[in-house]
C-alpha cells in the first residue's frame, strides 16, 4: 500500500530522444524521488497544466503540422492518465498551456506567435479551437525577428489574460468575451520590456498586485504592477552573478506561497537564483544561487507544502530535489533521479 505522505507529480518531456511521453514520479516526506513510469504516450508534451479540480491534465504537443500544433487532455484516474481528446492549438510549436477555474484554456504557440483559446468540458474533453489571437511586431535580437508567444496567464484576481511574447518583447493584455468566446485586447494593449529582454514566463505574487516577469534573453526579472490604470515596470534585477560572462538564458520562475521568496532557473549557469521579496515594495534582494546538479534546467516546481523544490534538467536527463528552508529561502540538495528529456514538473 502506498504511503500517503508520498506526493506524485507528472513530468512533461521532449520525445525526440528516449522519452515516450508523460511520466509520473513521486517525492517522499524526506525529499527522495521515485520513478512511477510512463503514464501517457504522446508527442512532445513539453508543458502540462492541471484543471483546478485536479481531475484532468492538459498537455501541449510542441509540433508543427500544417501550421498548427496540438493540445491533448487526459483524465487522472488513480495513477493513470486516460486519453480524452486532442485539438489544434492554432499555431506552430505550442509551448505553454493554462487553465482557469472556469475551465477556459489558453495555449501559447511559440513559432506561431499567437495564443489559442479553447474550453475543457466536464468530461475532460477539449473544445475545438475557439479563437486565435495573433501577435504582431518584433524585437531587436536574432531571437526576436517575429512574434513568439511563450506563455499566457489568467490574472488570479481579474481573470484578465496576460500573454508573454519573447519575439515582440512585450506583455499583451486581453479580456475574455464570454459571449463570443474571443480574446479582446484591453485599452492597454501591451507593455514594452527593456530592449532585448525577451520575456518568457511570469509569476503572480500571492497578494495579486505584483507580477514578476522572467526575461529569458537578458537574464533579468522585472517587477510589474498596475498603477492606477496602466501596467508599469517598477524595478528590474539580474538573476546571474555579476562576473558571469558565459552564455546563459532564463527559463522558469516561481514564488513561495507565503510570498516571501522567489526562485528562477538559469540555463547555462545551471542554477536556481534565490531572492527575498520585500514585504512592502515587492523589490527583490538576491540571496544566492544553488547549482541544479545538471544541465539546462527548464521548468521547476515547489511541492504543494512548499518544503521542497524539484527541477527538471533537460540536457542531463535528471530530476533533482532540494529541501527548502522556509525561513531563509535557501535550498539544500536531497536527491536526484534519471528522467528522459524532462522539461516540465506538474504537481
Amino acid at each position: 500500500m502506498k504511503i500517503a505522505k508520498n506526493t506524485p507529480f507528472f513530468v512533461g518531456t521532449y520525445t525526440n530522444g528516449e522519452s515516450k511521453g508523460i511520466y509520473q514520479y513521486e517525492i517522499d516526506e524526506n525529499g527522495f524521488l521515485k520513478n512511477n513510469g510512463l503514464k501517457a504516450v504522446v508527442e512532445n508534451p513539453s508543458f502540462l497544466a492541471k484543471s483546478k479540480d485536479g481531475k484532468f491534465v492538459v498537455s501541449v504537443n510542441e509540433v508543427a503540422q500544417n501550421d498548427t500544433g496540438f493540445v491533448t487532455s487526459f483524465a487522472i484516474e488513480n495513477d493513470s492518465l486516460i486519453f480524452k481528446s486532442q485539438s489544434k492549438s492554432g499555431g506552430n510549436h505550442p509551448c505553454f498551456v493554462a487553465i482557469n477555474a472556469e475551465n477556459q484554456v489558453l495555449v501559447s504557440n511559440y513559432s506561431g506567435g499567437n495564443v489559442g483559446f479553447l474550453e475543457l468540458n466536464a468530461d475532460g474533453k477539449l473544445s475545438d479551437l475557439l479563437f486565435v489571437q495573433q501577435h504582431f511586431g518584433k524585437g531587436t535580437t536574432s531571437r526576436q525577428e517575429s512574434p513568439h508567444a511563450h506563455s499566457a496567464w489568467f490574472h488570479p484576481k481579474t481573470n484578465e489574460v496576460i500573454s508573454v511574447d519573447l519575439g515582440t518583447n512585450q506583455l499583451w493584455f486581453s479580456k475574455i468575451d464570454t459571449q463570443k468566446k474571443e480574446l479582446v485586447f484591453t485599452n492597454q494593449k501591451n507593455l514594452d520590456m527593456a530592449e532585448a529582454a525577451g520575456p518568457r514566463h511570469l509569476a503572480f505574487h500571492p497578494n495579486k498586485k505584483w507580477i514578476y516577469v522572467l526575461n529569458e534573453l537578458n537574464n533579468t526579472i522585472s517587477l510589474v504592477q498596475k498603477m492606477r490604470d496602466p501596467y508599469k515596470i517598477l524595478a528590474t534585477v539580474s538573476m546571474i552573478p555579476e562576473d558571469y560572462k558565459n552564455y546563459t538564458k532564463a527559463a522558469d520562475i516561481h514564488i513561495s506561497d507565503d510570498g516571501e521568496f522567489l526562485y528562477a532557473s538559469n540555463r547555462g549557469h545551471n542554477s536556481i537564483a534565490i531572492f527575498k521579496v520585500d514585504y512592502f515594495q515587492g523589490n527583490l534582494e538576491l540571496i544566492g544561487f544553488e547549482s541544479v546538479k545538471g544541465q539546462n534546467p527548464r521548468n521547476f516546481s515547489l511541492t504543494p507544502d512548499n518544503k521542497f523544490l524539484v527541477v527538471a534538467n533537460q540536457d542531463s536527463n535528471n530530476i533533482v530535489s532540494f529541501k527548502r528552508d522556509v525561513k531563509t529561502g535557501k535550498l539544500t540538495f536531497v536527491s536526484e533521479i534519471s528522467a528522459p528529456n524532462p522539461v516540465c514538473i506538474l504537481f
